[in-house]
């Protein structure tokens, strides 16, 4: 434990994106027991939840983040804060989890986070058959606006058959979209964070959310309109 009055990450107030401080860092290099509780407390069931993207199951996610926390205390007296504590962390938790991922032959490989993987795709963001056809006189217009969501009675989408029916969409991606959608959406992690967690770039990472939201978006409407 620390003393003679050096700082405690117990003592750090904030949210996690914004813990990179001075008396965080001090605490943890100087391997503060309490401090170390407390960054375990705040951050290892997010890790967890990332690392399930990677990985076959709950437990070797677990395992995946158990090596992730020894990467923070052996790399800690390294980590130059260039960039957020978070997102060092989380990008040490990616590392972990794609090479475990690849060691068990059981998640998409490393290439699928490479900028050229899906940034030419001809996929479509939102159904072809939503719009009117080439030849008609409103050809690119809406079949029929989208439903308006403000009309939708707020404890609707509160609902946990509907969040769970979100969560289902989400689970449905193709890996580097779920990826995305989950740090962008669920963790609220900004886009510059994503691209240096992931190691990709703006572009992409915009790409890679713009499908991801509009599947789900899609999936949405059509439960909302069937429930």
């Amino acid at each position: 434990m620390l003393t003679g009055g050096e700082p405690s990450l117990a003592d750090v107030p904030g949210d996690a994106g914004t813990d990179d401080g001075e008396q965080l860092l001090l605490a943890l290099r100087h391997r503060d027991e309490q401090a170390f509780v407390v960054l375990v407390d705040r951050y290892h069931a997010r890790l967890v939840r990332l690392a399930c993207l990677f990985v076959a199951n709950q437990s070797v996610a677990e395992e995946v983040v158990q090596e992730t926390w020894i990467g923070v205390l052996q790399g800690i007296d390294r980590f130059e804060g260039r960039s957020s504590f978070r997102t060092w962390l989380f990008r040490i938790l990616t590392n972990q989890a794609k090479s475990r991922g690849q060691r068990e032959a059981r998640s998409m490989p490393f290439a699928a986070f490479s900028d050229q993987d899906d940034s030419g795709d001809a996929e479509p963001a939102v159904a072809p058959e939503l719009f009117l056809p080439a030849g008609d006189e409103w050809a690119g217009h809406w079949v029929s606006y989208p439903q308006n969501w403000r009309e939708t009675p707020e404890d609707r989408f509160l609902s946990h058959e509907t969040r769970a029916f979100v969560q289902q969409a989400i689970d449905a991606l193709p890996p580097n979209q779920r990826i995305v959608i989950t740090l962008r959406d669920v963790e609220g992690f900004p886009s510059t964070e994503v691209c240096n967690v992931l190691a990709i770039s703006e572009t992409y990472q915009r790409v890679l959310l713009h499908r991801a939201r509009s599947k789900v978006r899609a999936h949405l409407e059509h439960y909302l309109e069937v429930v």
